[in-house]
């Protein structure tokens, strides 16, 4: 069992008035987990992904599958 804790970080592309999440990628390694949370509510919910499903979202948004915003 692994006791590493959540190193959370923004995008730098974030400076739009808070409207953004925060993912800690360094649990990738160790729990194969990507934790992503609202940025405006450090202390609520926190949805854990797998690496493989991130990747596919980041690369979504990359493309422009998701939409505009």
């Amino acid at each position: 069992m692994t006791t590493e804790f959540p190193r959370w970080y923004a995008s730098s592309y974030s400076g739009n008035g808070g409207q953004c999440i925060e993912v800690a990628a360094n649990l990738v390694g160790s729990l194969g987990v990507v934790p992503v949370r609202d940025s405006k509510s450090p202390d609520g919910p926190v949805l854990n992904t797998s690496a493989v499903s991130f990747a596919s979202f980041v690369a979504g948004v990359k493309a422009g599958e998701l939409g505009a915003v």
